[in-house]
């Protein structure tokens, strides 16, 4: 498995664990250069389940997506579309 597909599963996990509706929730990879960005879609009851009280929720997704890319210099960005 490379570090990409170990970092959207890590994502995927996070996600799926915080929502009530798993089974809607659909993540885009976006690849620019050596940029790589996650679009989250999911229920729209969710949305404020994935990003917390000021942001912090996604805030700590972000944050733990970018340590798991690390190591191979991208820069990650996960975004919720809703």
């Amino acid at each position: 498995m490379t570090q990409s597909a170990d970092t959207e599963a890590l994502v995927r996990f996070l996600v799926t664990s915080l929502v009530e509706n798993p089974d809607s929730v659909d993540i885009a990879k976006r690849v620019s250069g050596d940029s790589v960005a996650y679009e989250i879609s999911l229920h729209p009851d969710d949305v404020g389940k994935v990003i917390g009280r000021q942001g912090r929720i996604i805030k700590a997704i972000r944050t733990l997506a970018r340590a798991s890319a690390g190591t191979t210099g991208e820069h990650v960005d996960v975004e919720v579309l809703g």
